[in-house]
């Protein structure tokens, strides 16, 4: 199943709403795909989803559901990465 926070999350002049997937991130990744959110908006264990786009999600079949419940359906399901526990980006190998 796929949820979603209602936008209320501002960064760059718009509000953001969080998706997620309860059962996979081929799940999530499909989803989103058929939402027609890049790539890049994927974050650790979530998408982040423009306001623009909330309707859309909501019409496709995702649960509005409050922002406690994303994190608590996330641990749930085994799919939570906080912060702290993702390993950071490979940097490029050094030049000689």
């Amino acid at each position: 199943m796929l949820y979603l926070d209602r936008p209320a999350w501002p960064w760059r002049g718009r509000l953001w709403s969080h998706l997620i997937s309860d059962v996979s991130y081929a799940e999530l990744h499909a989803f989103a795909e058929a939402l027609g959110a890049p790539r890049r908006g994927f974050d650790r264990d979530h998408y982040d989803i423009p306001a623009e786009r909330f309707a859309a999600a909501v019409w496709l079949g995702a649960q509005v559901v409050p922002s406690r419940e994303l994190v608590r359906l996330l641990r749930a399901a085994d799919l939570r990465r906080p912060k702290h526990l993702v390993s950071p980006r490979p940097s490029a190998a050094p030049q000689r």
